[in-house]
């Protein structure tokens, strides 16, 4: 890991203007039982609502730590606009962040000027590459927690963000991948693998969210199971610069249908 570049409060990596423009859009992470939205996941996009990628291909590796900062810095400029109460989780690379405590500077910063609480703050890391510096990442995940955060593995299951990441990694949170969710409600293969994972994540103290959520099947499946915080096309699209529609009666629907199920079963056992 190479030195950090800020110097007397600036950092020559990090700060300038970026030479394209992109926004956000913000999906919403739900709780089925709490039937409400809890989080909402910012999600890079083009000026116009352009894809993820006519952005990120434009971000080239002298450019990474400022579009990193950038991120952050619009997310939560954004989300306080919005009138967001519930809280914000923005993705971040860890080979962006050089030194923890030097490279959040910039999103305390903007924290102080909107009034936005920085402990509704989840930073999400997922691995498109093996990790390669584990210290690195701990002591990033760590410092993020002395000063409040929470921090999220994403897309567990799939690619590199697996078991071995969990050896020495402790995150709050663990994002479940649409891989491992995709029909779960009808392929035993997948139930036994999410329930697995389930039994690890109440093991290890973490939260588990289901990602790619795209039928009522899959999320009352998961949520009868217990994976009650959720996320996916089922419940909504990433709206840009936008929070979307009122998703209580959904929400409230899925919690009486999945409660319902789990008292149904339990009355045999209790008369016998």
């Amino acid at each position: 890991m190479s030195h950090c570049a800020r110097v007397e409060g600036h950092c020559g990596r990090c700060e300038g203007e970026l030479p394209f423009a992109f926004t956000m859009a913000f999906q919403p992470i739900v709780d089925i039982r709490e039937a409400r939205v809890t989080t909402f996941e910012a999600l890079v996009r083009g000026p116009q609502g352009e894809s993820a990628w006519s952005v990120l291909s434009q971000v080239t590796g002298d450019l990474l730590y400022r579009f990193d900062q950038a991120c952050r810095v619009r997310a939560i400029e954004l989300a306080s606009r919005l009138g967001m109460r519930q809280n914000l989780s923005i993705n971040f690379l860890p080979n962006a962040v050089y030194e923890p405590e030097a490279c959040i500077q910039a999103t305390l910063e903007v924290c102080r000027r909107v009034g936005w609480p920085t402990e509704r703050l989840v930073f999400e890391f997922t691995e498109t590459e093996r990790v390669t510096d584990r210290r690195h990442l701990h002591r990033i995940i760590e410092s993020y927690r002395s000063m409040g955060f929470t921090t999220a593995l994403d897309d567990f299951g799939n690619g590199y963000a697996n078991l071995d990441l969990l050896t020495d990694l402790k995150p709050d949170r663990l994002k479940v991948d649409r891989e491992l969710v995709m029909g779960c409600d009808r392929d035993p293969r997948r139930q036994a693998l999410i329930q697995a994972v389930k039994g690890l994540g109440d093991d290890l103290g973490l939260l588990l969210i289901g990602e790619g959520v795209e039928t009522r099947e899959e999320a009352l499946w998961l949520a009868r199971l217990g994976i009650t915080r959720q996320q996916g096309y089922y419940f909504a699209r990433p709206a840009v610069e936008s929070l979307g529609g009122d998703l209580g009666p959904l929400l409230r629907e899925l919690r009486d249908e999945s409660e319902g199920v789990r008292q149904r079963r339990a009355a045999p056992a209790a008369r016998g």
